[in-house]
């Protein structure tokens, strides 16, 4: 089978060249890929190209879409969980998070996801394989039609580790940019970080994309090595340290700043002591903290931190000089912690 997303107007150009049309047919389509207002998903849906056309493309196997609609779960807050079904009959999560002025994407970049993070929903049925770009940009599509607005930012911030899946990932952030039109700098990829690929990422970002303008977030979650290994296995294969350094010569690489995410945990790293450790470990660097609230889960002990540490906590790195916010949980009445509506779904 053929899938068009993540295809460029040059190469729909070739397709309908192909099958004896004009060159604005391949225009065509890509300008109905790419509309989020065509709520249609199936090439003989098109209703600009003329229906011989639409038939022998859908007789070939073209198509626009691996995925569809599972489950949907809306929150008070306005926040939209979908649950998608691929072809293959897995099932991956991607979020629309709404404001006033911005909507943004939470994408999934893998089915499952290898990590075994201690305090991550998704972690705990393991990969089941990586996702294809055009798996990655439908989950796009399908949160703008839901929404009936466009997208602006993307964070890779949803099931997998992205950096497992570093080829289809910036071939999709590729298309997000060109095809999409949402700029790098409104696009963050979060990653628990693997030995070797931070570097890795913002070499083959130069050589797909031809610079790096993304943000690179960081789940470090821990002020030492110790903390680390107690709640992401895999830490015990990077230590903390050589993290650093790897995103210190990423900022030198690409001159953009690291964002560090910290998942507050009652009584595991909330202390004043481990502020004031962390400050220790990113002094001197370009970086920014996220604190995050944690959306506990039923099968792990971790409880939520109490405001009063969250704001302790933020003072200490500000009072050290260290840049940082915090980010506030959405949707925390639907299922909000990643891996849960997949979870859910599973067991009934």
């Amino acid at each position: 089978m053929k899938n068009l997303l993540g295809s460029s107007t040059k190469e729909l150009e070739n397709v309908a060249l192909d099958y004896g049309q004009a060159a604005f047919r391949g225009r065509q389509i890509y300008n109905w890929i790419y509309n989020y207002r065509n709520k249609k998903k199936n090439i003989d849906q098109i209703e600009v190209l003329p229906l011989d056309f639409r038939k022998k493309l859908k007789d070939d196997g073209f198509k626009i879409s691996d995925l569809s609609i599972q489950e949907r779960n809306l929150a008070n807050d306005g926040t939209l969980k979908l649950l998608l079904s691929t072809e293959d009959n897995e099932s991956i999560e991607c979020v629309g998070i709404p404001t006033e002025k911005r909507l943004t994407a939470c994408l999934s970049s893998q089915v499952g996801c290898p990590m075994d993070c201690k305090f991550c929903a998704t972690g705990k049925e393991g990969l089941k394989r990586s996702l294809k770009a055009s798996e990655i940009l439908d989950q796009i599509l399908f949160i703008e039609n839901e929404m009936n607005r466009k997208v602006t930012n993307i964070v890779f911030m949803g099931m997998g580790e992205p950096l497992l899946n570093i080829d289809d990932l910036l071939l999709s952030i590729r298309s997000i940019n060109k095809d999409l039109k949402i700029s790098q700098r409104k696009i963050t990829v979060s990653t628990v970080a693997v030995p070797k690929m931070i570097n890795k990422l913002s070499a083959k970002s130069f050589q797909i994309l031809g610079n790096c303008q993304f943000t690179l977030a960081i789940s470090l979650h821990a002020s030492n090595q110790k903390i680390r290994e107690t709640i992401i296995p895999s830490a015990k294969n990077y230590e903390i340290e050589n993290i650093i350094e790897d995103c210190k010569q990423f900022v030198r690489d690409t001159g953009r700043r690291v964002s560090f995410e910290y998942l507050m945990l009652s009584g595991v790293n909330d202390k004043l002591e481990h502020a004031t450790e962390l400050s220790y470990l990113l002094k001197g660097f370009q970086c920014h903290v996220n604190l995050i609230q944690y959306n506990q889960i039923d099968e792990v002990e971790f409880q939520r931190a109490s405001l009063k540490n969250l704001q302790s906590f933020q003072s200490r790195l500000t009072q050290n000089g260290i840049a940082v916010s915090l980010r506030k949980s959405r949707g925390l009445d639907k299922n909000a912690a990643c891996g849960q509506l997949r979870q859910n779904a599973r067991n009934k």
